[in-house]
């Protein structure tokens, strides 16, 4: 029998904010006579907000009065309220996650939208609710074409390589329209990026530069574009990289790998090299745009058109070798990141589960994550949960595959004297939770939640909701915030 989830995903960025209502359908892929098998069969969108402008107070606040106020008025339009939503996610994008206030407006908003939407941010999950509200993912999915897909924002470029519709590698440069803004004529505004291409020594420059104040001029504005797109060009791998790439990179994704001679999106995250997601020559790949700036690829609007650069850098993208082989914009532009969040930022666990006197939902649980060698080193595993910075904090297990009842004694053991007297909260990957949950319980009395078949990275939090049929949905998050 199927379920269905009320799921809301709220997408404030640097140019605009916009909420979307959708519903997601749980079923049962199982016959009766087998362990169910839950699975997301479907997704619709209900409801649509208009496209505003993120307010802001100057230029380093967000003005979340105003922002509070559009959430509630769309829950009204869409005839909803926020203890009919089930998931979903409220995510603070580009350069407004690096407002002074971004952090309280974040949480104030999840508080606001629903009991079990959550608060989250960082350029990874950016780029991976782009890539699948865009319909890159599925696209992959369908066809085996590897993706590299652009989300070109106002303030930043999220990339995300599809290799087999599976997620690669994921990064971010704070390319995008909105890092001049133009108003009656007149620059009113130039970003802290823009000013680093000079400070960091980028080559080749934009000619010129720009304060606020003067006379907006196309001439000057091209150039910048045409800069800024050279380090999209230099993603995929089509032109060497330069110091321009360092001044452009978005130091929150961490690292990036080498480039190598053939063409390969030259993005790595933290400790990944992406020279494993290699894009060889002749391999069937398409680049694939969405964001505001890539309406402005596909159509030509006057230069000024909303008051900033994107219409002068879709231009620029249009004529650069971005598009001069197979490339295409998502089936969702503008909105592809709010869609993603919901719609895609939710998913399931294993339905063989185990939960006694735990409270739900849970809400940015740290995760502590523990290498397979050391998951019966109850100190490790102690020192581990002690790292994590809140209160709360759930254990990470990955492998553990095909484990018999010794090995699972062994390591409810060492679970249960690393946590000590804190709540017991588990996740592995291997779908073995009921029987370690079983065993952590009976052995201690004390609150347990174990869930399987989730991949927690080191880094990451989540979210867990109340249960859906035996599954739970649950959230993988980042939560970087720089004002």
């Amino acid at each position: 029998m199927a379920e269905s989830l009320l799921s809301v995903g709220i997408d404030v960025g640097t140019t605009t904010t916009q909420l979307v209502v959708s519903r997601i359908t749980v079923e049962n892929r199982a016959s009766g006579f087998c362990v169910p098998e839950m699975d997301i069969t479907n997704r619709e969108i209900l409801y649509e907000s208009e496209v505003a402008f993120t307010p802001l107070v100057g230029e380093n606040l967000v003005d979340g009065g105003k922002i509070a106020e559009f959430v509630e008025e769309e829950y009204r339009k869409a005839g909803i309220k926020p203890t009919e939503v089930d998931t979903g996610a409220v995510i603070v994008t580009g350069e407004t996650s690096r407002k002074e206030n971004a952090a309280a407006v974040l949480q104030s908003l999840a508080g606001l939208a629903g009991e079990f939407v959550v608060a989250t941010a960082g350029p990874d999950l950016e780029s991976i609710l782009a890539a699948k509200g865009a319909g890159a993912v599925a696209y992959s999915q369908r066809t085996g074409k590897n993706v590299l897909h652009m989300d070109i924002g106002g303030g930043t470029s999220n990339l995300c390589y599809i290799r087999d519709g599976e997620i690669a590698a994921t990064g971010c440069l704070n390319v995008g329209g909105r890092l001049v803004k133009v108003e009656d004529g007149r620059i009113s505004y130039v970003s802290t990026v823009v000013e680093s291409l000079w400070a960091a020594g980028a080559s080749p420059r934009p000619t010129g530069r720009m304060e606020v104040g003067e006379g907006a001029e196309v001439r000057k504005l091209e150039a910048l574009a045409d800069v800024l797109v050279q380090g999209l060009e230099m993603a995929a791998g089509l032109r060497e990289k330069t110091p321009l790439w360092d001044a452009l990179w978005t130091q929150e994704c961490g690292e990036y790998g080498e480039r190598i001679a053939t063409p390969v999106c030259g993005l790595a995250r933290n400790d990944v090299d992406f020279r494993q997601g290699r894009m060889e020559v002749g391999d069937r790949w398409v680049v694939s745009f969405s964001g505001g700036v890539a309406d402005c690829i596909r159509e030509d609007f006057d230069s000024f058109a909303f008051g900033d650069m994107g219409p002068i850098l879709g231009r620029a993208i249009r004529k650069s070798r971005l598009c001069r082989g197979e490339y295409m914009l998502g089936e969702h532009t503008i909105r592809a990141t709010v869609i993603g969040a919901g719609c895609h930022s939710a998913q399931l666990s294993g339905s063989t589960v185990f939960c006694r006197d735990v409270a739900l939902p849970l809400k940015n649980l740290t995760v502590a994550a523990v290498p397979e060698d050391e998951q019966t080193d109850a100190g490790s595993i102690a020192r581990r949960l002690a790292a994590a910075d809140s209160g709360k904090a759930v254990l990470a297990l990955p492998g553990y595959a095909g484990a018999g009842y010794a090995q699972v004694a062994q390591l409810a053991d060492a679970v249960l004297e690393g946590f000590g007297d804190r709540e017991i909260l588990v996740c592995i990957e291997q779908d073995l939770a009921k029987a370690l949950g079983q065993m952590l319980f009976l052995r201690s009395g004390k609150p347990c939640l174990c869930i399987d078949r989730v991949r927690l990275p080191a880094g990451s939090y989540l979210d867990v909701g109340v249960p859906v049929g035996p599954c739970f949905p649950v959230v993988v998050k980042t939560l970087i915030l720089n004002g």
